[in-house]
């Protein structure tokens, strides 16, 4: 009876897809990959768990909970960790790429839109809607994940010195990401109890039917770990980004290489965890772009397919278009060299982590917790991303003050209730953000024209 179970069992479980069935998939999802990081990762589970079963839930949940503790975008990196258990290596790097491409491409074009044709006034409609929407949104980020990570005064208050250290003391971001790790190691010593935290998403008991990776598959050749494939990996991470580095000249091209391979290392906490530190560097420290155009290009990104870090893409066009690397008469090839550059120098460590970690990962299948150190940096990105809502509300809010005086130029009430309007619809009514996004901005232009 065992033995006639047991086929029954594998004769339900799907047929290994071929490199062009995944790589087809994966395409797909970069063009339809909507709603954010939990969207993403909701479209992966309902098409790879629910539907295809090419891998079980708990194992999809294993891997998500490894991706979670990983800086960078999560749902991206769990798409590399999926096709890497697929097809190897080169499973990986074709899930991850074609993740971003799609959104690369469609991002580059809308970029050139909005800063070719930015002064037409249903253009200049559209965007003072949706900025409102874009406070409303951080503001819901800080919210959501502020309830789901603050859990004790410990953690609360860390998220207070966070916003203080930011906001008042001007404070970089990644000086604040390494003090509120060191806080998490120590407090998670001296005060366990006050930085336990489950792993992000735990186990689930659902059941979609066997699966090609399921829970009891036993270890896969290519994912046991070995010393010759972490090095051969770390050799040729290494070698492209220095190869990459070494072929950006001087100036504003290199700077972003460097900048960009920061964010990618010590954006901890999720997705909105790299805009305080894009924002620092980019609107501050380099003047790549203004404070309103960091606005605007996370309105673009909000609206589009990919991941949320794909503002990165729109700093790096809007700044080498700004600053004319190539010239006045090639602007366009500039600001495609700006995007390149950034996403180039953003995602590749992603695939590092990855493709050098997921062997270990596979080694168990115990469900990973958030650590001590990581439960700090989390609660101090909830203050980090509050400022980020507060910066962005004063440009929208009072969007002819200065910093000599911040609330001169009237308050525009109009545009402070969209935000408040959106952040509701987010909040109590549980509304998709591209709905919210839409509305906003018809509301937005109807405003602009009847004004």
């Amino acid at each position: 009876m065992n033995d006639q179970t047991t086929a029954h069992t594998a004769q339900l479980r799907p047929a290994h897809p071929t490199f062009r069935e995944a790589f087809l998939y994966w395409l797909k999802l970069g063009f339809i990959s909507f709603g954010g990081p939990a969207g993403q990762i909701a479209i992966m589970h309902q098409e790879l768990v629910e539907k295809r079963r090419w891998i079980s839930e708990h194992r999809f949940l294993h891997a998500l909970n490894y991706c979670m503790l990983l800086p960078g975008p999560e749902a991206q990196q769990l798409a590399i960790y999926i096709g890497w258990l697929l097809h190897r290596t080169w499973g990986g790097i074709v899930a991850g790429v074609l993740f971003v491409l799609p959104s690369f491409f469609i991002l580059a074009a809308l970029t050139y839109v909005y800063l070719v044709f930015g002064d037409l006034t249903f253009v200049q409609g559209v965007f003072n809607g949706i900025k409102p929407a874009v406070v409303a949104i951080v503001a819901f980020a800080a919210w959501r994940i502020g309830s789901r990570a603050l859990k004790n005064y410990v953690l609360w208050a860390m998220a207070a010195l966070s916003f203080i250290a930011i906001f008042a003391l001007k404070i970089p971001f990644p000086y604040i990401v390494l003090a509120a790790g060191l806080l998490g190691a120590l407090g998670g010593k001296l005060m366990p109890d006050k930085f336990k935290v489950g792993g992000g998403h735990g186990a689930s008991n659902k059941q979609y039917g066997p699966a090609l990776i399921d829970d009891d598959t036993p270890p896969i050749a290519h994912t046991r770990f070995r010393w010759s494939y972490l090095i051969t990996l770390l050799v040729v991470a290494l070698a492209l980004w220095t190869a990459a580095m070494l072929m950006l000249p001087a100036g504003t091209l290199n700077d972003m290489g460097e900048f960009f391979t920061k964010a990618a290392l010590v954006t901890f906490g999720g997705a909105y965890a790299v805009l305080p530190f894009v924002y620092q560097g980019g609107v501050e420290h380099y003047q790549w772009l203004t404070g309103t155009q960091m606005i605007d290009g996370l309105a673009l990104v909000q609206t589009m397919p990919g991941p949320l870090v794909m503002v990165a893409s729109f700093v790096g066009f809007v700044g080498a278009w700004t600053k004319e690397i190539f010239g006045p008469d090639a602007l366009l090839l500039a600001g495609f060299a700006g995007a390149s550059v950034a996403t180039f120098f953003t995602f590749l460590p992603s695939f590092v982590f990855i493709l050098a970690g997921a062997p270990l990962v596979e080694s168990t299948h115990g469900d990973l917790k958030f650590t001590a150190p990581l439960t700090g940096i989390t609660a101090a990105v909830v203050g980090v991303i509050l400022n980020l809502a507060l910066i962005f509300s004063w440009y929208v809010f009072f969007p002819h003050a200065t910093e000599v005086a911040p609330f001169s130029g009237g308050f525009e009430w109009f545009y402070a209730l969209i935000s408040v309007a959106a952040f509701i619809a987010l909040w109590k009514y549980k509304q998709d953000v591209i709905k919210v996004i839409g509305a906003c901005a018809a509301i937005g232009l109807v405003h602009t024209y009847i004004v």
